[in-house]
């Protein structure tokens, strides 16, 4: 009964709406993650939301 309870979610910068980053993130939470991350188009750390 071991089923892979992760799923993978792409952060968006929310200055510049590039995506950034793909990650890997547990199925059972139901927020979307919002993460602080370096974006190389802005060059400088902006807040990055998780999209579906």
């Amino acid at each position: 009964m071991s089923k892979n309870m992760k799923v993978k979610a792409i952060l968006v910068c929310e200055e510049c709406n590039s995506r950034n980053y793909h990650i890997q993130r547990n199925k059972i939470s139901e927020k979307r993650l919002e993460l602080r991350k370096y974006c190389p188009q802005c060059k400088k750390t902006t807040l990055h939301k998780e999209t579906r």
